[in-house]
């Protein structure tokens, strides 16, 4: 594993001035297919490898809505964790990054570098954030005033190309397996149908919310939506059979019961760190295998039973359980797994246009007679924060373009969305996909653009509606992606025969 270099964060700056500054961007066709395919599926290669990416002390940890502090504690370090796989042709790149969420700006400042160092086209590379709450949330123009968190900012690309270019020189020849199993007992989905009568004011001092999250369970009819507890894993072998890495999908938000302040992966974190002890870890001749677990479509979906009594558990000790039980699902789904090494790779994407949901005249002029805390670190009330975010919102574009992202790895098709999803678009990704039984997704993966409601979501309002800087898309915007994702899936589709 790779120890913590702690240069400041000037070093930092300094080292990255010799190679071009974030926010260049990277220039893409608005829609991309790699990865021919040839009569013959060559065999593959694969490599792993991890980069440290813990943050120095006092790096703010707030989010748009959180008020969290800066870093004061590490009690588990971060890492972006990747992979790499190449059938002779194309190469396909993961890294899942222990981060809250992560702004176009660095994803395509850690893909400029990849491609430059490695021959990979953004297009092939899909960075995703796990969403652990316990870690600085790599969003640019969040904190404007803060050096620590501008440093972060540029030092977080860097690391992650780092990471690919390592999984890259470690490529050998290899054999992959996928399979799942559904494992529901963390899951439930945190939005719930008001019962008639019951009232729940919101930031801006309306009262029409038919849904509102983690209620009190005598105010409640229902569910708003449903969960996905299937558990993904794509495993990788060495050619003789030695594990070499892990990839699992799940859709869980973070577990918590992390003191504030202090830095932590989640049980993201703790599932990857007992499966990389349970294969050995860095057992010699061999490069250290490499676990990851990235966030599946979780965006209204928690692990807070509302029907029952909430039990009490010791700092880290919830998410420590959460990860040991989806560690023993993973490995029940890994010794019935059947190896593959000639499989041909191909990727899609894209860039969709959606629309912003700017505030109107009224809402902008509600937000200005607002009083501000003099005091920068004086927490704010619901009100203020979501004045804030109005005042915020009023300066974004009138459109945006999202990236989409679609890799196959033979039969399996693993889809990238760069927004917290709802489950019930998970789940219907996956019944409609061309690939049926061998699909998941990666959600805030390539960028970060807020919440993503379905229209219904939208109609019976709550938190994940409310527009702000983690919500902010048009309430057309799910169906969109939805159709989008499925154009690349049967892109992807026919461009199989391995």
């Amino acid at each position: 594993m790779i120890t913590h270099n702690n240069i400041s964060i000037m070093k930092r700056r300094n080292f990255l001035k010799n190679s071009s500054a974030i926010g260049l961007g990277i220039v893409a066709a608005p829609s991309l297919v790699s990865g021919m395919m040839e009569t013959q599926a060559p065999s593959l290669r694969a490599g792993a490898a991890t980069a440290n990416i813990t943050p120095l002390m006092n790096v703010p940890l707030d989010g748009t809505i959180m008020q969290i502090g800066p870093a004061k504690h590490v009690h588990d370090e971060l890492h972006a964790r990747c992979l790499v796989l190449d059938d002779g042709k194309t190469k396909l790149a993961f890294a899942v990054v222990d981060n809250t969420m992560i702004s176009a700006e660095i994803h395509d400042h850690a893909k400029r570098l990849i491609e430059e160092h490695t021959g990979i086209p953004p297009s092939n590379v899909l960075i995703s954030a796990t969403h652990s709450h316990s870690t600085p949330r790599a969003v640019t123009g969040l904190k404007p005033n803060s050096e620590e968190h501008k440093g972060y900012l540029e030092y977080l690309g860097e690391r992650i190309s780092e990471g690919v270019r390592r999984a890259v020189d470690n490529l050998a020849p290899a054999k992959l397996g996928w399979g799942s199993m559904d494992n529901p007992r963390h899951l439930f989905n945190r939005r719930w149908v008001l019962k008639e009568g019951v009232i729940k004011e919101n930031p801006f001092g309306g009262t029409s919310d038919r849904i509102a999250m983690n209620p009190k369970r005598e105010d409640v009819d229902r569910p708003a939506g449903p969960v996905d507890p299937e558990v993904f894993v794509l495993a990788v072998q060495h050619a003789d059979g030695h594990p070499l890495a892990l990839l699992a999908d799940y859709g869980l938000h973070y577990v918590g019961g992390i003191p504030g302040g202090t830095v932590s992966a989640d049980y993201y974190g703790a599932f990857s760190r007992k499966i990389y002890e349970h294969f050995g870890g860095d057992k010699f001749p061999y490069p250290p295998f490499v676990a990851m677990m990235a966030n599946g479509t979780s965006g209204d979906v928690n692990a807070i039973n509302i029907d029952a009594p909430r039990p009490k558990f010791a700092p880290f000790e919830r998410m420590d359980l959460v990860a040991e039980d989806l560690t023993k699902t993973v490995l029940s789904v890994y010794d019935n797994l059947k190896w593959k090494s000639n499989l041909s790779l191909s990727s899609a994407f894209t860039t969709l246009a959606l629309g912003v949901r700017k505030p109107d005249a009224k809402r902008l002029a509600w937000a200005k007679t607002l009083k501000m805390p003099e005091d920068a670190s004086e927490r704010l009330t619901r009100p203020q924060i979501y004045a804030r975010e109005a005042l915020a919102l009023q300066h974004f574009p009138d459109q945006i373009d999202i990236p989409l992202q679609v890799f196959r790895i033979g039969e399996l098709a693993i889809a990238a969305i760069p927004n917290e999803v709802f489950a019930e678009t998970g789940l219907y990704l996956k019944k409609e996909s061309p690939f049926p039984g061998n699909t998941f997704v990666i959600e805030l993966a390539n960028a970060y653009h807020g919440y993503l409601p379905t229209e219904r979501q939208h109609a019976g309002g709550g938190y994940e509606t409310w527009p702000a800087r983690s919500s902010y898309l048009e309430v057309k915007a799910d169906t969109k992606i939805r159709a989008s994702v499925l154009d690349l899936l049967h892109n992807v589709k026919t461009k199989t025969t391995g």
